[in-house]
């Protein structure tokens, strides 16, 4: 099977007015920045004032709040994420006067055609594999560009554009922007259910990946320890890392420290170095391995990407400890399908920290997700000693009768019937209890893609308060 490479909509080559629509997103306004430090005359316009906007008034962009169809007059083009309604004033204007409007893939894939761009895909560990291979290059004296769905703590910021040869892009599968990019080379991470809404089967999801496979002209790194991601990669010639006998790059006398791993790489039997590695999860060390694998292929040496990752500071919303209160740890992340959650939890029963209890929160995100995938939960939760559900964050979708948060408590009790499950679809039903539940010794999850980033400060402030009351 073979494939052309996807051609560009526009070309970034020459100096550009652009304007952003919903700037503010995370996805929009890293590429607002980046299209300011490539040297373009950038707007955008959002809802509502908001933090991340005066990043990207940093970066150069006129950033206005609200909406006015006049901004998009004398421009050369528009953008605008999914999320923007086609009823947007700015949209309409755009195509009243004929003006160039292209969905946020479009202008990615125009950015990616001024660089040789590595895309990180899969339904799992894109951002955080992502972050590991842009830190590696920069050690490498590559100074990539990167576009990134999260903040990279070490630095700063998910977006940045530098001019030079490679740029690192996480390749999001959910509305089929992986395959509208022009990608050099690609890793990809895993291949699950998810996104059911686009794809409408899990066979179209695995003939998307395929295809991004096949239009790869230059190094494609594939896990080889998801059996389906695996399938792909002898199909196609890839390089495979993971932990599993017989694939390329291998980890191997993995050991578990207090909040890191050490592992040793091999690459076709042969010992390559070690890795020290300080985040938890093993799955992390699989992620970190992938990036071995694609550094190897671009002739970076491994003792380069060791230094690196030695230091990696991780990303926002990937087991991010928010704060310690009265002996308890409190973390947040970004995990919201069934595999990223076991995970998660996975990575705080055996991280080496030693907690006595592992308390996990979950936010159901998108009606269709929970109305398509509310039984895949089921195991999900079984290394967790206290499980908290609350009502599905709806993320822009509109409510299904019948489809709430509920859904997960009935799959996970249903498979699991002593699991201690509470369901309190009220936020401040769930702040009460976690401030009153969780105790010295414990560490409290917070996990999903909404509002739920808050909650571990929301707790940590009402435990507060409950100690002045008490004194």
């Amino acid at each position: 099977m073979s494939a052309s490479i996807p051609v560009p909509p526009l070309d970034l080559s020459r100096p550009s007015r652009l304007h952003v629509i919903g700037v503010g997103g995370p996805g929009m306004s890293a590429i607002a920045i980046v299209l300011a430090e490539m040297g373009h005359v950038v707007s955008g316009s959002d809802l509502r004032e908001q933090p991340v906007l005066d990043r990207v008034r940093a970066a150069g962009v006129d950033v206005r709040v609200g909406h006015d169809p006049t901004v998009v007059h004398g421009v050369d083009a528009v953008t605008a994420s999914s999320a923007v309604p086609a009823t947007n004033v700015e949209l309409v204007e755009a195509a009243r006067v004929g003006c160039l409007t292209l969905r946020r893939a479009g202008m990615l894939a125009s950015i990616c055609a001024q660089a040789r761009a590595i895309g990180v895909a899969g339904t799992h560990g894109k951002t955080t594999t992502s972050s590991m291979l842009a830190m590696v290059m920069a050690e490498a004296a590559l100074d990539p560009s990167f576009v990134i769905g999260g903040d990279v703590a070490d630095a700063g910021t998910g977006a940045r554009w530098t001019g030079k040869a490679w740029l690192v892009v996480e390749a999001d599968e959910s509305d089929g922007t992986h395959l509208e990019l022009p990608l050099h080379a690609t890793i990809l991470t895993n291949v699950d259910v998810d996104h059911l809404d686009h794809f409408g089967s899990f066979e179209a999801v695995v003939e998307s990946f395929d295809r991004l496979l096949a239009r790869v002209p230059g190094p494609k790194v594939v896990c080889g320890d998801d059996p389906v991601a695996a399938r792909l990669a002898e199909a196609h010639g890839a390089v495979t890392y993971g932990l599993s006998a017989g694939v390329t790059v291998r980890g191997v006398d993995v050991e578990v420290g207090q909040g890191s791993f050490g592992f040793t790489v091999e690459r076709d039997g042969d010992r390559l170095g070690t890795i020290t590695l300080p985040l938890r999860g093993v799955h992390n060390v699989v992620n970190a391995l992938g990036v071995v694998a694609m550094a190897i292929e671009v002739g970076i040496d491994v003792a380069v990407v060791s230094a690196a990752l030695a230091r990696f500071g991780g990303v926002a919303r990937r087991f991010d400890i928010r704060g310690h209160d009265g002996g308890a740890t409190f973390v947040d992340d970004y995990a919201h399908l069934p595999a990223e959650i076991a995970a998660v939890i996975a990575a705080a029963r055996h991280s080496g920290d030693r907690w006595s209890r592992v308390v996990a929160v979950f936010q159901p995100n998108r009606f269709h997700r929970i109305a398509d995938m509310w039984r895949r939960y089921a195991d999900a939760f079984v290394e967790a000693d206290v499980v908290v559900v609350t009502d599905v964050y709806a993320s822009g979708t509109m409510p299904i009768p019948g489809v709430t948060g509920r859904l997960i408590v009935n799959a996970v009790l249903d498979a699991h019937p002593a699991t201690r499950v509470v369901w309190l679809p009220r936020r401040d039903d769930v702040v009460s209890f976690l401030a009153g539940e969780v105790g010295r010794g414990d560490v409290c999850l917070s996990m999903g893609c909404g509002d739920i980033a808050a909650l571990p400060d929301e707790v940590l402030v009402r435990r507060g308060q409950m100690r002045r009351r008490s004194a």
